[in-house]
């Protein structure tokens, strides 16, 4: 009699979990984005957040650590997701592709901090005029305070990569990232309260609200995380740049937003400089 073996589970290449994780948040943003009229932009941060936390508690059941240095690192971290999600608010004015190209600043900025190498200015450089192309006269002029918030949550955005290292020493099974996303959540839904009142509270909306707390916060960082123990954080971050290509994409089928070819060169130029940074940057 011969004895069966248990077939294995087929193990999903780490780059399509983080292009999954890419494609998820991208369209979750554009999701959200169509909730702006019911409950506004702060309505849907702290909608998004909550019910995000809520699913991850859930999930992780985690325990809050013993010692205050780990509670201070989760609350930091959580502080920076809360950050993250300003891009909402700049969403009120930008279109999705514009906001998360500003926002990729961030991490640009991560990757070129303190350097002091030729190929590092000629990133700068070329991110910096993506920009210039977004911003400057040659351009369609953006609202200044969209601008303004996306530059905010891109700042939110490099503390996330800064924190997130330091965190995952603590633990390594997401414990410390659901505790983050409650803290992110107990930080911004005061304000969604407050501009959204009891609407937050209807069916149709909760249900929204789940279908992008899933798509934009769940998943996307459930696959990031199953990726970064399989492939390096640098290469992470290669893929992670194509998230304005993925933005653009998702405000034309789901928000029909229309990019002039001068916004497609800019979103071209903060892409490659954001590749090219991750890529020579040394280990």
């Amino acid at each position: 009699m011969q004895s069966s073996t248990p077939s294995r589970p087929i193990a999903v290449p780490p780059f399509a979990l983080v292009l999954g994780a890419v494609v998820s948040v991208q369209f979750g943003q554009a999701f959200g984005k169509q909730l702006f009229a019911v409950v506004g932009p702060l309505g849907v941060a702290g909608l998004r957040l909550s019910l995000a936390a809520l699913l991850l508690l859930v999930l992780r059941r985690p325990r809050i650590p013993a010692d205050w240095r780990s509670r201070g690192l989760i609350i930091a971290f959580g502080a920076a997701i809360a950050t993250m999600n300003v891009v909402y608010l700049a969403l009120a004015h930008l279109p999705v592709a514009v906001a998360s190209t500003l926002q990729l600043l961030g991490p640009l900025s991560v990757a070129l901090l303190g350097s002091r190498r030729p190929r590092d200015v000629l990133w700068a450089a070329l991110a910096a005029a993506g920009v210039f192309l977004f911003c400057g006269p040659v351009s369609a002029p953006l609202p200044v305070i969209g601008v303004g918030l996306a530059l905010v949550s891109a700042a939110g955005m490099g503390c996330y990569l800064l924190v997130s290292h330091r965190v995952g020493a603590i633990s390594s099974d997401g414990s410390p990232l659901a505790l983050a996303v409650a803290c992110a959540a107990v930080l911004v839904l005061p304000f969604g309260i407050a501009e959204s009142g009891t609407a937050l509270l209807s069916p149709a909306v909760l249900l929204a609200g789940l279908g992008i707390a899933v798509l934009s916060a769940v998943v996307p960082y459930s696959l990031e995380l199953a990726a970064l123990r399989r492939i390096p954080p640098r290469v992470v971050g290669v893929l992670q740049s194509l998230e304005p290509a993925t933005g653009a994409l998702a405000g034309l089928l789901l928000l029909a937003e229309l990019l002039s070819p001068v916004q497609l060169v800019a979103l071209g130029c903060v892409t490659a400089a954001s590749i090219g940074a991750v890529l020579t940057r040394d280990r």
